[in-house]
């Protein structure tokens, strides 16, 4: 089996993204206002035709078998409006993703949508998660470091802010994605440098911490291949050597982070297996996510990232059947398959 840890629903129906627009519209109208979770008029044959020549075709095309699925990223806009707004909004995102998952069981397990409104507490994200494992079978979360959409000016991760949240995280042991979302500020592309971006300040934002440390079982993943960190990896143990107290970086992060395949040429793929244990990299491909066009040198789509590992050098058949299935299902416990 081969099993995807990174896919969002980018193709719902156009029904979702008008319940967007008029939350926006009333928001216009009055910043602070309330607003009602209302309806998101979409049926069952809506869900599948959305799926069937987009997902579910470039799962067979590619010759994978489980997608680990959850909202689209760049729409969870936590910027946007009030507590409130991000609760209705992420309650039908998140919805939307659990009738996926029964409509196709065998194609899809939920990872939840969080509603993580800017100055607001984590208790929001915490009901909606144990909503989301315990009454939808979610076996993960994306976790925004950075609901302000670029701004950076929220508490960093290793913040007791957080804490409460990963205490929920730890006592379901469920696993979250670092996972901003669309940039506001208009200094960052979304998925070209915000989202690179994010998760290489987000490893750092572990290592100069006492996160991993006050949290042992803590799981997260950070997707894009970890951004900068595999490049820098030199950087980052010079860093951590020079830190008191701090242990060496491979035994301070390898029992709790790990990295996803979503690099889109071979030479990155290669610097990532070359850097990365094989225990610590899932396979991933954002499907369907940010660059969907091919590559002219190769012919292939550009996030077709199986080939890549298939044709990589630089992990033999063991490695390859860790990142293909064994580390998802042990990263991703509530995994059933």
């Amino acid at each position: 089996m081969i099993i995807d840890c990174h896919g969002h629903y980018t193709t719902a129906p156009d029904e979702l993204g008008q319940y967007r627009e008029t939350q926006k519209r009333e928001l216009e109208q009055d910043p602070l206002a309330l607003g009602n979770k209302g309806h998101v008029a979409i049926s069952d044959q809506q869900l599948r035709d959305s799926l069937a020549g987009n997902q579910l075709k470039m799962q067979a095309d590619r010759e994978t078998d489980l997608t680990i699925f959850s909202p689209r990223a760049s729409w969870m806009g936590h910027h946007i409006g009030n507590a409130h707004t991000s609760k209705y909004w992420t309650e039908h995102c998140n919805e939307l993703v659990y009738r996926i998952t029964k409509l196709y069981p065998q194609n899809f397990v939920g990872v939840a949508q969080l509603p993580q409104s800017p100055g607001t507490s984590m208790a929001h994200s915490i009901a909606e998660l144990e909503r989301c494992v315990s009454e939808f079978g979610f076996i993960g979360c994306n976790l925004n470091p950075d609901p302000s959409g670029g701004f950076w000016t929220g508490p960093g991760l290793g913040d007791r802010y957080w804490y409460p949240f990963y205490e929920k995280m730890c006592e379901l042991d469920v696993p979250a994605m670092i996972h901003v979302s669309a940039a506001c500020n208009p200094n960052f592309h979304t998925t070209g440098s915000h989202y690179l971006g994010a998760d290489t300040t987000a490893f750092m934002q572990m290592l100069t911490s006492d996160l991993l440390r006050d949290f042992p079982t803590i799981k997260f993943i950070i997707p894009h291949g970890g951004g900068a960190v595999p490049y820098h990896w030199g950087r980052f143990r010079g860093l951590v050597q020079a830190m008191h107290g701090k242990p060496a970086l491979e035994e301070l992060v390898f029992n709790n982070v790990y990295f996803d395949t979503c690099v889109y040429h071979q030479a990155g793929i290669d610097l990532l297996l070359d850097v990365i244990p094989a225990e610590n990299i899932l396979f991933a491909s954002e499907l369907l996510g940010a660059v969907r066009g091919i590559d002219p040198n190769t012919g292939y789509h550009f996030d077709d990232t199986k080939r890549y590992i298939d044709s990589s050098q630089k992990a033999n058949d063991h490695d390859k059947a860790l990142i293909f299935s064994a580390n998802a299902r042990r990263v991703f416990s509530r995994l059933q398959v």
